[in-house]
């Protein structure tokens, strides 16, 4: 029985994570600096309400096999599991495993934490019929986190005064300097995400 509950914590972190991985990647590609990894896991996103449901029922099930009653059956039979169970077959273990779950599940809520704020960024405009805004269509954004990604590679260019980007209208809405950064360069830079600028108005 014991060995069927750790099956079952085992099962849930890793679909809670799987759940997730289309939203982690990013994160981990600007922590780690390789930015052209970050749309890896995308094609997993359409699975995630599949996953987070097998999360939730294997988590469910590991719990009603900790808390429930035992029959009399095992209850004769207890002499060998009266003594106290391993932290690996504990409730302190499935706890902090459905803690680390629900903070996987709810990581692409909260992912856009992890980049680096640009609203103190300085850009000064020499001449104001420089400055257009292009919105770009952009292929592969799944979450906030993937929105977050983007607009943090082009606010690093030169002459960027604003970028928004949406992962839910898959677009992202650039403002800038035509003297100091030119369209190719930011497409460059969405497209080093990887994720595919696939149109722009």
């Amino acid at each position: 029985m014991n060995k069927k509950s750790n099956k079952l914590v085992g099962a849930g972190v890793l679909s809670a994570v799987a759940a997730s991985l289309c939203c982690i990647t990013p994160v981990l590609a600007l922590i780690s600096g390789a930015s052209g990894v970050a749309s890896t896991f995308s094609w997993m996103e359409p699975a995630r309400p599949f996953l987070i449901g097998i999360t939730v029922l294997v988590l469910g099930i590991a719990w009603y096999q900790k808390l429930k009653p035992r029959t009399a059956e095992e209850i004769e039979c207890a002499c060998e599991e009266d003594e106290k169970p391993s932290f690996w077959q504990s409730k302190g273990l499935l706890g902090i495993v459905t803690v680390f779950a629900i903070s996987m599940l709810a990581f692409p809520n909260y992912a856009h934490i992890f980049y680096p704020s640009n609203d103190n960024k300085e850009v000064i405009i020499v001449n104001a019929s420089d400055i257009q805004t292009v919105t770009f269509e952009v292929k592969g954004m799944t979450c906030n986190g993937c929105a977050s990604h983007v607009e943090n590679d082009v606010n690093k260019l030169p002459g960027i005064v604003k970028v928004d980007a949406s992962y839910e209208e898959s677009i992202a809405k650039v403002e800038f300097d035509q003297s100091k950064v030119s369209l190719v360069k930011i497409e460059e830079a969405i497209n080093g995400t990887g994720y595919k600028v696939v149109g722009k108005k």
